[in-house]
């Protein structure tokens, strides 16, 4: 960090709204990134250990990822799938493939053992030694297309690739301890798997190499001798779809200091980077090429639903702007990247902010990378309240995070039209109308705002003084609003600066916010409640990884 202006990160206030939580993009803090880079700087070493298919390629496969100090195997089994019964939704029973990360190699009585329950997912039990269970669905158009032309003797369509982009893509990734899985503080002091979602990032980076291995055995079959071969180029294009529901928008609200390390790392990262004050020829370089990149890959980026159309057409004007703006600026000017986002703050959308946020951090690995290290939130139990906590204290923390929130009128139905709750068939979060559905009375707590609101206006009546200890022996009710206000004293990017059961509420907003993190990319809403989008599109295959290859991949060489 170099002398001038005091570069702090960016406030609550601005980072945690809604609209902006909804406009990250990946970046090097991402974690399947973190993921590839991990793989080739400690040489991990990759084999296919098992691949039983018939023709129609029906059976199971295993593939092993072998690391310094232990193994992860993905067990798959590949089954025949009527087309009328392929579905997205939650509710589905059955799949293309179905997926474990086995904690290790497997024996022959694992695999008898996993054959028996990994097919049936939720209906099935898997153990401690499994990290994830997994299933996917293929593309059929793609699929088809593809086996069609390499048995053929030739090449798939590019522009076919490029419209649908993965051969299969996942329903579903589950970790940490779901059906019987292993819990992730059994594994969350192994280095390679401290990072959050790394279990869940290698099995689907495992079984993109499947899926691969797959369709082309199939073309095999179907050519009798004369199929082709996938050509590299076109096979690292492909990348793993991903379809992405209600399920996942309530985990930023039940993991609020996991948010907050999430994004006060970045924070911290951006913060890093436009403290410089200057940047090298060199580093400059490295920019405007993958800016250059960057802009390839938003240029063939598509989507039908209105919401990301308005957004794509954004982000396309920004970008179109930040290109004029580097086409003037002085890199060897003090404070560069401050002088570009302060810029982009004046200009730019929210999307195109966060864009620029995401492509300064890039040409400074050795600046940012190590604080992925401090991502993961791993306390052992729920945080204690703290009962001496002075009223006085409590209310002033209330306000610092829910202050935007105290003028709006609680009582009026726009402002809780909306009711989060669980289904009953699928244990999986649904987003509902609360005057228009009898879901009120499942209603989670999910609703920090109102909850927060509701507390300061029953501490009116106490002294300063007071303890919070003693207002909670005359209102338990409000526990869990008070230990989560709490919690902020050392987590300040931990609540949402937002209404979650608002009538304007979008949850896809927070979908993107998760999946940024995760580093996904070309995000597809179909709705404002559930995003198609894919996932190592771009990344070597374990046979192809090596450092030069391991990190840049998100970013196209060259126009589509």
């Amino acid at each position: 960090m170099g002398d001038g202006p005091d570069i702090k990160r960016r406030a609550p206030d601005i980072v945690m709204r809604l609209k902006r939580l909804g406009s990250l993009h990946q970046s090097r803090l991402s974690f399947m990134r973190i993921l590839t880079r991990r793989l080739a700087r400690d040489a991990w070493r990759f084999e296919q250990r098992a691949f039983q298919m018939d023709r129609g390629g029906v059976g199971h496969a295993v593939y092993t990822a072998h690391g310094p100090d232990r193994a992860y195997s993905l067990v798959a089994f590949a089954h025949d799938l009527p087309d009328d019964q392929r579905s997205d939704r939650v509710i589905a029973e059955a799949w293309d493939a179905t997926f474990t990360l086995f904690d290790g190699i497997p024996t022959a009585q694992d695999i008898a053992r996993l054959a028996k329950n990994v097919p049936l997912q939720e209906t099935g039990r898997v153990s401690e030694t499994e990290l994830t269970l997994s299933r996917a669905n293929r593309s059929v158009r793609l699929w088809a297309h593809v086996i069609e032309r390499l048995a053929a003797g030739l090449q798939p369509d590019p522009q076919m690739i490029e419209s649908v982009g993965y051969l299969m893509r996942t329903t579903a990734v589950y970790g940490s301890g779901k059906f019987g899985a292993a819990d992730r503080a059994m594994i969350a002091d192994r280095p390679e798997m401290h990072v959050p979602f790394q279990a869940e990032m290698l099995s689907v980076y495992l079984i993109r190499w499947f899926v691969r291995d797959l369709v082309q055995h199939m073309a095999d079959a179907r050519g009798a001798g004369k199929t082709a071969k996938l050509a590299p180029d076109i096979a690292r294009r492909l990348g793993i779809g991903n379809s992405t529901g209600l399920g996942m928008a309530p985990f930023l609200i039940n993991h609020p200091v996991l948010l907050n390390n999430w994004i006060s790392v970045r924070e911290d990262a951006i913060a890093q980077v436009r403290a410089l004050a200057q940047a090298t020829p060199g580093e400059a370089d490295v920019f405007r090429d993958i800016f250059r990149r960057a802009k390839a890959s938003v240029a063939v980026w598509r989507s039908d639903h209105p919401i990301q159309i308005e957004k794509l057409a954004s982000l396309r004007a920004d970008l179109a702007a930040l290109s004029g703006k580097l086409r003037q600026t002085n890199f060897a000017r003090s404070h560069p990247w401050d002088h570009l986002m302060r810029w982009a703050e004046d200009t730019l959308s929210e999307e195109g902010q966060e864009f620029l946020a995401s492509l300064i951090l890039e040409p400074y690995g050795a600046l940012v990378d190590h604080l992925a290290n401090h991502m993961a939130s791993d306390a052992p139990e729920p945080a204690r309240i703290k009962g001496t906590m002075p009223i006085a204290r409590v209310r002033a923390l209330v306000r610092q995070n829910f202050g935007w929130s105290e003028d709006l009128d609680w009582s009026a139905k726009e402002h809780t039209a909306r009711a989060w709750y669980v289904s009953e068939e699928k244990l999986e979060p649904r987003l509902g109308e609360r005057f228009d559905e009898p879901i009120a009375a499942y209603e989670q707590p999910l609703a920090p705002a109102r909850d927060a609101i509701a507390a300061l206006k029953a501490l009116k009546p106490w002294e300063d003084t007071a303890t919070i200890a003693a207002f909670l022996l005359r209102h338990p009710e409000h526990r869990h609003i008070i230990r989560r206000v709490q919690m902020t004293r050392h987590a300040p990017y931990a609540e949402i600066r937002d209404n979650t059961i608002g009538a304007e509420v979008l949850p896809i907003d927070m979908l993107r916010a998760k999946l940024s993190f995760f580093g996904a990319t070309h995000f597809d809403p179909r709705s404002d409640r559930w995003v198609r989008i894919c996932m190592f599109a771009g990344a070597p295959y374990p046979d192809d990884l090596t450092d030069k290859t391991s990190d840049l991949w998100v970013y196209p060489e060259t126009p589509a």
